[in-house]
């Protein structure tokens, strides 16, 4: 009887759990190549409204460095001695999302100069420029700080440098795979690091400059090279190098 009581319980449960969310965007690179009716990619070095992307980076954005291998998406950053390149791409446009649950699962490279991430901005970006746009840093791994991941999110009240912002040890992180999520309501964003909490942002004062995320966001994930952040250095000796991101999963309550 105990054990019918208790199959009962469990099959309510994840009754009202599957209620509570719904997957509404899965992405698992099965295709062989970007799904363009999802995908963009932004190309060049920023110019001419953004040279160095804003804050002096070094790569060149093309097509050419991205691959889907054994249902990965893998953007690698190379050097030909000449000019550096990577690839970043977006859902602006195509699919944006206000709240909900962001999971991203994906393997950071080594290397000094080198600057992974995976990251959101208001879908306003055309009218309402950064910072006053809203950015939400999902997850962004810098070579020259080994073992240490960043979530952070910028506003017009504080960005750039921001405090809005929290540096997670991870022990030999380049070596695996790692979950990324964010939790992200009308009053908080929560950042997780494989199922652990790291970092709650909810302001006490919520306006415009405080708190821009009652909105649309895109995703963005791309690999950038040397800058104000990743760099100002990069080792020429590590690439090709690769970030590797194993799929994305959107709930929506």
């Amino acid at each position: 009887m105990r054990i019918e009581l208790f199959s009962i319980f469990f099959l309510f449960a994840a009754t009202l759990l599957a209620q509570k969310t719904a997957l509404v965007f899965e992405e698992n690179f099965e295709n062989g190549e970007l799904d363009s009716k999802y995908w963009n990619f932004e190309l060049g070095d920023g110019c001419p409204a953004l040279y160095g992307w804003g804050i002096d980076e070094r790569q060149i954005y093309t097509e050419d460095n991205i691959a889907i291998n054994d249902g990965k998406l893998i953007i690698t950053a190379n050097y030909d001695e000449k000019n550096y390149t990577s690839s970043r791409i977006t859902t602006k446009g195509k699919m944006e999302i206000q709240y909900g649950t962001v999971v991203v699962r994906a393997k950071v490279p080594a290397g000094h100069g080198l600057w992974p991430a995976i990251w959101m901005l208001g879908s306003d970006i055309n009218t309402n420029q950064w910072p006053a746009c809203g950015e939400i840093d999902i997850m962004e791994y810098v070579g020259r700080e080994p073992n240490l991941i960043y979530t952070s999110l910028h506003t017009t009240d504080c960005h750039g440098d921001t405090v809005n912002s929290r540096k997670t040890p991870i022990e030999n992180v380049e070596e695996d795979f790692h979950v990324y999520r964010i939790d992200w309501s009308a009053d908080r964003i929560e950042f997780h690091i494989d199922d652990a909490l790291v970092y709650t942002f909810s302001p006490e004062v919520k306006n415009d400059e405080t708190w821009p995320y009652n909105k649309p966001f895109y995703l963005l994930m791309n690999m950038a090279k040397g800058g104000n952040f990743g760099g100002p250095e990069v080792d020429d000796s590590i690439f090709p190098a690769e970030f590797t991101i194993d799929y994305i999963r959107i709930y929506k309550s």
